[in-house]
């Protein structure tokens, strides 16, 4: 079982690669080096052996291989051990599926901050047909209390996120910026590649719209659009117009003027800039539905509380070591695995006695709720 997790980490580690760049897993077939573009010899590809043998560098260019991927096929073959040794048939099979979709939701969400609907959507879906086909998976007697379970969960798992997603929204999604003293801000760019860009803080337009509604109002002193000149006045750029008053551009026609993505098409002295934020991304919604799907409405519940918790403590740690100084988006995706690996492992442990561990520290809810484990039959 070792080495079939460590095969199936290190395909895990093509799909984590190829997957959001758009790159096809049939073509290339064979693995290659994102570098100088060689193909990988089979006896340069086997699971963390060659990573050792080749000291974490391609033969033919030299360039750093990541310590991901030995990291990655080792996660693997450790967590399908663990599963056949704590599941058996016909669990562990099932638990495999679950375990792959969500170290590859992991390590993408890490590289990319994005979870791919191929692995949220197909995930979904296949825990609906895996607890079909084996109802026991969440104590179901058949296959339609099965396919009933993993569709609630699915559905508790969504909309509980969702709520906090939109929750978030209404009470954190506008970022206030009030610079100090003349702030310059340009709106660079050549069709589809503009840039908002101030100080020396440069942001993709696109990364800033995640919903037709989300817009970039500016106060500014002065604007120059493509040269002409307006005094004092309010910018809204939304994801296809950017308007002044009166007056609405259309952004493919505005930046179509640019000759290069070096000219400012936009320029403005900014007294207040307000830019649209989320809680989260939607890739996260449809990830916990993923987990509800194989884990039920109870590993939902669980895997949030945890996932929130381990967030904050790493988020406090974070912040203690960079000295407050720790900016950018985190990523929620490995924290939701995590929850949902510690519900499928660690929980059963903790509920030896039936819940007496929750019920002497007062937890009576608690234990109510996660006893019995769902996939304990």
């Amino acid at each position: 079982m070792g080495l079939l997790g460590l095969i199936t980490g290190s395909f895990l580690n093509a799909v984590i690669h190829r997957l959001p760049l758009g790159i096809s897993l049939l073509n290339p077939r064979r693995s290659f080096c994102p570098g100088c573009q060689k193909t990988i010899p089979w006896y340069e590809n086997l699971p963390v052996f060659s990573w050792l043998f080749l000291r974490g560098r391609c033969s033919g260019c030299a360039i750093p291989i990541s310590l991901r991927y030995p990291l990655v096929e080792l996660l693997t073959a450790a967590l399908y051990l663990l599963a056949w040794r704590e599941f058996g048939i016909p669990l562990a099979p099932v638990l495999w599926i679950f375990i792959s979709l969500s170290l590859t939701a992991t390590f993408i969400d890490l590289d990319h901050l994005i979870i791919p609907d191929e692995i949220t959507l197909g995930g979904t879906l296949a825990g609906l047909l895996c607890a079909s086909l084996l109802p026991s998976l969440l104590g179901g007697a058949s296959w339609l209390q099965g396919l009933m379970m993993s569709a609630t969960g699915a559905a508790v798992g969504y909309l509980l996120l969702w709520g906090v997603v939109e929750g978030g929204k209404w009470a954190f999604g506008r970022q206030r910026i009030r610079p100090v003293g003349s702030e310059i801000l340009e709106v660079r760019g050549r069709g589809t590649d503009c840039m908002l860009k101030m100080k020396d803080e440069a942001i993709p337009l696109e990364e800033l719209f995640n919903r037709s509604s989300d817009r970039v109002e500016a106060s500014c002193a002065w604007v120059e659009i493509c040269g002409e000149r307006f005094e004092s006045g309010k910018i809204i750029i939304g994801p296809q117009t950017l308007g002044l008053g009166d007056r609405v551009w259309e952004l493919h026609e505005l930046f179509r003027t640019g000759e290069s993505t070096h000219e400012a098409v936009v320029r403005a002295e900014v007294t207040e800039l307000i830019l649209p934020r989320e809680a989260m991304g939607f890739g996260d919604v449809k990830f916990l539905a993923c987990i509800g799907a194989f884990l039920g409405w109870k590993g939902v519940l669980f895997t949030l509380f945890a996932a929130s918790v381990a967030g904050a403590v790493i988020g406090l740690l974070t912040l203690a070591v960079t000295r407050g100084r720790s900016g950018g988006r985190i990523p929620f995706g490995p924290y939701l695995a995590f929850g949902a690996l510690l519900w499928l492992f660690v929980v059963p442990e903790l509920l030896v006695f039936d819940g007496l561990l929750f019920n002497g520290l007062g937890f009576r809810v608690m234990g109510f709720l996660l006893s019995p484990h769902p996939v304990v039959v």
